[in-house]
């Protein structure tokens, strides 16, 4: 058979629909909307274009793109299960006898419990509902209203700096547990549903097992010299060979779905992106990048544009004149059913915050879309009631960022922060690589152009001037707070380093020093100076001496870091090391005690007061905050 290339094909709509893809986010940065999430507005203009331009253009080519919509799908559902971070759940595992107060202070039994709320009231709600309009299946309806986005919701946090604080754990390992335990009682009833009560029903299991074989193997051959350095060799350049490894797992995994029920497809792609979730660390942040390059920089854009296209408001006439009633109520509940349970957290974190938690919660993007589609195709939704909760996802993922932030609003002055004075592209550079690690940082820029632009960029920044006494009284500088002295001109940094240390008496200041003179001055004032020649002399001589390490290190820093920890716990005095079972995902690397520093081993006994360098991700590292600390 040979290959017949024909240049037939209409590529006309998948002209448009690219031209939209690409259009939307310039359009967002242009009109400063970049709050606004991309999907919401690509379903909007898929409307317009399918409704209006493309309207009488329906050709073969429209297989192609659903083709596409359907792999822009299955990108999503793969990627979402990408999203989660199973250590971090793993790490939330209650260590300690069950008692009731657990189920509002640990995150994951805060976390089911909130679902389980979430389920019973969505359940009564629908039957409510019922009493006006028709609902066909009142167990799926109930299922699809309590989803959560946590595409939505882990930017909120992370754009806020909360993401590594115990509110901003509740809420992510929440929904989190909303999606796995949504997608598995989808998959469930959207078989029954179509089958029937069948034993065919187990084969669902077979998933779960490959997911656990797929699971051991890949941590056994991940540790293997010769595959690492294959896998480095064959990454770049045209082999790029862990992307094809991923393609090639998420069609494992979509094809078995298939053989067993075209229904299971949503989980088969949600356990690919699960899997490689737990797999990965320090290759993640490179091939999440190719990953997200791929998924939304083509396929699931494609996804939201045909949903667009497809989006049929005639169909909200068969609820007659009860349409706007019927929408409302429907608004008001998705809210009540994530509002409610969320007032479980009330007691940890105080009223205001834990309202402002469910409405963040009760933003539903993807997965309410993708399983309104499905309930379609099995008859169990009518196409007003898809059209419906179409509506609702544009809805809510535009109120209720803007609700949570307004009853949560960001308090720049409190709490742990990190000031940098001055805005030069190293003090933009550094603040975003922070901000990556969740910490709060507030940058001081004098001049009035160059705040403008730094604050276009959603960066958080303040116009004073960094060598006036008021500009600290309005950031409330605590001495936790480290300063960094970044104008970009030296003799200014050195002004504003003198002033900060002499006359306010602070000690946690970062200046660059280019000249011995320089160092000098600033030791002689107590500053740690960061010398610019013997960084890049160090960075230079890693590259050559032990490149993988370095690079390792440096193009996964938001998934590593290095931290002290204090050990305050009595209990943990005179106890040895090998006896504390630290997280897996950190290393102890050193232990500084009473000014000097040792590298540890098994038998090393630990004392209160002990400084712990420990290497990890940002969960081993909480957990192990947790275990040495009160």
């Amino acid at each position: 058979m040979l290959l017949s290339l024909s240049f037939h094909f209409d590529y006309y709509p998948l002209l448009l629909v690219a031209g939209v893809a690409w259009l939307v986010p310039i359009l967002l940065s242009l009109l400063r909307l970049n709050k606004i999430p991309a999907v919401i507005v690509e379903i909007i203009l898929g409307y317009f274009l399918g409704h209006y331009i493309l309207v009488d253009h329906f050709t073969e080519s429209f297989h192609i793109l659903e083709f596409l919509a359907l792999s822009g799908f299955v990108f999503l559902m793969f990627l979402g299960g990408l999203e989660i971070d199973v250590d971090q759940i793993r790490a939330s595992f209650p260590r300690r006898r069950f008692r009731l107060s657990l189920f509002t202070s640990n995150p994951l039994l805060s976390g089911v419990l909130h679902f389980i709320l979430a389920i019973i009231l969505g359940y009564l709600a629908t039957l409510v509902l019922a009493q006006l309009v028709e609902i066909p299946h009142t167990w799926y309806f109930a299922l699809i209203m309590g989803t959560t986005s946590v595409g939505i919701v882990l930017p909120v946090l992370k754009s806020r700096g909360e993401l590594s604080s115990r509110f901003g754990q509740m809420i992510i390992i929440a929904a989190a547990l909303a999606d796995i335990l949504s997608i598995l009682l989808f998959t469930f009833t959207a078989f029954i549903i179509k089958n029937g009560f069948r034993w065919e029903l187990l084969y669902i299991l077979v998933l779960f097992f490959v997911f656990f074989v797929f699971y051991r193997l890949g941590n056994h051959l991940k540790r293997l010299t010769p595959l690492k350095k294959l896998a480095f060799q064959l990454s770049h350049a045209a082999s790029q060979i862990r992307v094809r490894g991923t393609i090639l797992m998420i069609l494992i995994f979509v094809v078995m779905s298939q053989y067993i029920s075209e229904e299971v497809v949503l989980l088969g792609a949600f356990l690919s992106g699960l899997i490689l979730s737990t797999l990965l660390h320090k290759e993640r942040s490179v091939l999440m990048i190719k990953l997200d390059g791929m998924g939304y920089g083509f396929f699931i854009p494609i996804f939201f544009i045909m949903v667009g296209m497809q989006f049929d408001p005639s169909s909200l006439k068969e609820f007659d004149h009860s349409v706007y009633g019927f929408l409302i109520l429907l608004l008001f509940t998705l809210f009540f059913i994530k509002i409610v349970p969320s007032l479980l957290w009330a007691k940890v974190f105080g009223f205001q915050k834990a309202l402002s938690a469910g409405f963040l919660m009760s933003s539903r993007l993807s997965l309410i879309i993708a399983a309104s589609a499905v309930g379609l195709q099995l008859g169990v939704i009518t196409p007003g009631i898809n059209a419906g909760f179409i509506l609702m996802a544009v809805i809510t993922c535009l109120l209720s960022p803007v609700i949570f932030n307004s009853l949560n609003p960001v308090r720049l002055t409190e709490g742990e922060k990190v000031i940098i004075v001055g805005g030069s592209s190293t003090g933009v550079l550094l603040a975003r690589r922070m901000n990556i690690h969740g910490k709060k940082v507030v940058l001081v820029e004098k001049n009035k152009n160059r705040f403008d632009e730094i604050k276009s960029k959603g960066l958080w920044v303040i116009q004073a001037d960094g060598a006036m006494p008021e500009t600290y009284k309005k950031l409330k500088l605590a001495p936790e707070n480290y300063v960094v002295v970044e104008t970009g001109n030296d003799q200014q940094n050195f002004e504003i380093v003198r002033f900060l240390r002499n006359e306010l008496q602070h000690e946690r200041i970062i200046m660059r020093a280019c000249k011995m003179p320089c160092v000098e001055k600033l030791n002689r004032l107590g500053i740690d100076t960061v010398d610019l020649h013997r960084v890049l002399a160090t960075a230079i001589e890693n590259l050559i001496l032990r490149p993988t390490t370095y690079h390792d290190l440096v193009e996964t820093f938001e998934n590593y870091s290095v931290e002290e920890i204090i050990v305050t716990r009595s209990d943990l005095n005179a106890k040895k090391v090998k006896e504390i079972p630290f997280h897996s995902g950190a290393i102890l690397m050193m232990i500084t005690r009473d000014y000097s520093s040792f590298i540890p081993h098994g038998e090393t006994y630990l004392q209160t007061g002990d400084r712990l360098h420990i290497f990890g991700t940002p969960t081993a590292l909480e957990a192990v905050r947790r275990q040495v600390q009160r």
